[in-house]
């Protein structure tokens, strides 16, 4: 498995809306398990493919704690989520490895359910999604629409923010334009 470069914010590719994945190819699964890998190096609960530069509906979560000796991943080629029946809209401070050191209030539902396929292709679903691991899922399928958490936090926030994500959109569309020179 490989470590694999995490675009950051500014980069075209995490405002683009993901291409549904076909078939599930072993290069898609090499793929989805260097995705881990690069999750828990940076370290991270969750990663979607245009975080690594790849406009696919794929997206990795493990929200086991780092001491855990076990872990627990969830590949999810296409995945869609809805709110349970009765999930109640709640607030949380959110983070993203695309946009380092920062973290906001975003409102989200408090549980779901997901369905997607697994890294053999089977559809799963699961109910009753909720904490961090139903947080995650909507998060990280956000990215999937090229939609960031920082679209979504109060205008005080990003009033705070702003300059910060200025500053970061600047530095990676500088860093693109050399990479492209090369």
């Amino acid at each position: 498995m490989a470590v694999l470069p995490i675009c950051k914010y500014g980069d075209p590719i995490l405002r683009k809306k993901c291409e549904p994945v076909k078939e599930i190819t072993p290069e898609l699964r090499k793929l989805a398990l260097d995705m881990l890998e690069t999750m828990y190096d940076a370290p991270g609960v969750g990663l979607a493919a245009p975080q690594i530069g790849k406009n696919i509906r794929l997206v990795v979560i493990d929200v086991s704690h780092p001491e855990d000796e076990e872990k627990d991943p969830h590949i999810m080629f296409n995945p869609e989520w809805e709110p349970e029946s009765d999930a109640e809209m709640v607030d949380y401070d959110e983070g993203c490895l695309s946009v380092p050191d920062i973290f906001c209030n975003v409102v989200r539902p408090d549980r779901v359910t997901v369905r997607y396929n697994d890294i053999d292709g089977n559809p799963v679903e699961i109910k009753n999604c909720d904490e961090l691991f139903a947080r995650c899922i909507q998060h990280e399928c956000d990215h999937l629409e090229g939609d960031l958490f920082v679209d979504k936090i109060s205008t005080a926030d990003r009033t705070l923010n702003q300059s910060k994500l200025r500053k970061m959109a600047k530095e990676t569309k500088e860093n693109l334009a050399k990479k492209s020179k090369r």
